[in-house]
């Protein structure tokens, strides 16, 4: 009977999105103030005032010339307020790294903790600085003109050796500064090789994970992005994703689904017959802090990817965010009841799935549409979680999370999407997904197995068992 009345409750949220109320959700009707249509009274007063005012006006600038002032100081107005929106966004997407230390901090062993941290530490420092270096001017632009949208590495010089041009800082170059362009993508980048973080926990080698995730930053987050975001034959065939839920969170959630293969499961995590012990977390008030900073900072991931402040497109992607996560977050706490006792894990990964699902699509859906994608998010992740459970060890779930409801989203758009102008197709949507995921696993199949076969990726035995914040860094997390 609970069963019944949970899953009547989730499908009746659901449902009631699907028709849209009169009164919520057209976020098309924004509509342009009334014009102003003086009386004759008052064209008269202001023909007499204008008269006056030209007589006046002997060698004063004319009203052409004071409109082309005004127009300037409006445009630089505009200008400086996109710049300074992307900005911030950039900083919010920056607090995302702190949200994934404590995620994957509070889901795994608290023995294992100081790794965590010092491995999240490594990573937005790592992916600064090789972001400057190639990752950059790979993806904007990788391409020369008659290269048809295949990467081109033609004197590509690095982001650090260059200086900014007085063009590049002013509206010539867009609607931010060069700078700025540079600032918000880089903190994407380090996103990516996060997310393979918590799924490789307790038993990576900390020497072997910072080289993988060097090389990922180097050689595969930024040719994939520049595929599409770059101008490439994805952009080009019309493949679509809005702020990355395949360009980062699936390219993330392949790498850590092989690394996580490779490596094995942790000591204790199956029996002999093959069936899965659960291995609780040590810290939940940590994760839900860790999922709340998430959804804080993806307001800056998605809305920062309108890439100015237009107050529609910003607004727009705010709320479809907002609403896509708060049904993910109900979604899987509900299914999870079903099946139980109500699972708080579950019910957080659920809100990060809904955010994974509507990325790919914030700018290009309703708030109906958007609050469906997430709903399905969070159902896909409680089943998932459980599917790859059984045979791949992923301590915090960020195959199911970042992978599998990234590939839901990217698909999404092509089912609830609408932009004027632009064609979704589910072919279209289905190639990316495709193409990404197999230059990604293959990718991490040739550098994983040379280092597993080299240096090595796994810690010994005891050292798993000692935990590796004692054996890798020589101290503990609590004292």
């Amino acid at each position: 009977m609970k069963r019944f009345f949970l899953l009547s409750l989730l499908v009746a949220m659901t449902m009631s999105f699907v028709i849209p109320p009169n009164s919520f959700g057209d976020e098309a009707a924004v509509t342009d103030s009334e014009e102003f249509v003086p009386t004759a009274a008052e064209e008269a007063a202001m023909e007499e005032g204008g008269d006056a005012a030209s007589e006046a006006a002997v060698g004063e600038v004319s009203s052409d010339d004071k409109m082309s002032q005004i127009e300037a100081t409006l445009a630089e107005n505009d200008f400086k307020i996109d710049n300074l929106w992307v900005m911030l966004s950039g900083c919010l997407v920056f607090i995302m790294h702190l949200g994934f230390a404590s995620l994957e901090a509070g889901l795994t062993r608290q023995k294992n903790t100081i790794n965590i941290l010092f491995k999240n530490t490594m990573i937005i420092s790592i992916g600064l600085l090789t972001y400057a270096l190639i990752g950059f001017n790979v993806m904007y632009p990788g391409f020369s003109p008659d290269s048809a949208g295949i990467l081109s590495l033609e004197a590509i010089p690095n982001f650090v050796t260059l200086e900014a041009n007085h063009a590049d800082l002013t509206p010539a170059y867009g609607d931010y500064t060069w700078y700025t362009d540079f600032f918000f993508q880089a903190m994407f980048a380090a996103t990516c090789a996060t997310i393979v973080s918590g799924s490789v926990a307790g038993r990576v080698k900390l020497s072997s994970f910072l080289i993988f995730a060097t090389l990922l930053l180097l050689f595969c987050y930024p040719i994939t992005g520049a595929w599409h975001w770059g101008g490439g034959w994805l952009y080009q065939l019309g493949f679509y994703d809005f702020a990355g839920s395949t360009l980062v969170h699936s390219v993330g959630g392949w790498a850590a689904l092989v690394m996580a293969f490779l490596l094995g499961p942790r000591l204790g995590k199956y029996n002999a017959d093959g069936s899965a012990n659960a291995i609780p977390g040590s810290n939940m008030p940590l994760v839900a802090v860790g999922v709340f900073l998430l959804w804080f900072g993806w307001f800056g991931f998605n809305g920062g990817s309108v890439l100015s402040a237009d107050p529609a497109a910003t607004s727009l992607v705010l709320v479809t965010t907002s609403m896509a996560a708060a049904a993910g977050g109900l979604a899987a706490g509900l299914v999870s009841w079903t099946q139980g006792k109500p699972d708080v894990t579950m019910a957080l990964n659920g809100i990060l799935a809904g955010l994974v699902g509507v990325t790919a699509s914030a700018d290009a859906v309703t708030i109906q549409s958007a609050v469906i994608i997430g709903a399905i998010a969070g159902v896909l992740v409680y089943f998932s979680v459980i599917i790859v459970d059984k045979k791949i060890d992923d301590p915090v779930g960020a195959v199911s999370v970042h992978l599998v409801c990234g590939i839901w989203g990217t698909l999404a758009v092509a089912i609830f999407g609408s932009k004027p102008g632009v064609e979704f197709t589910l072919m279209d949507q289905l190639t990316g997904i495709v193409a990404i995921g197999a230059y990604t696993v293959i990718f991490t199949l040739i550098v994983g197995s040379i280092l597993k076969a080299t240096l090595g990726i796994r810690v010994s035995t005891s050292e798993e068992e000692v935990g590796l914040d004692v054996t890798e860094h020589g101290m503990k997390a609590y004292n």
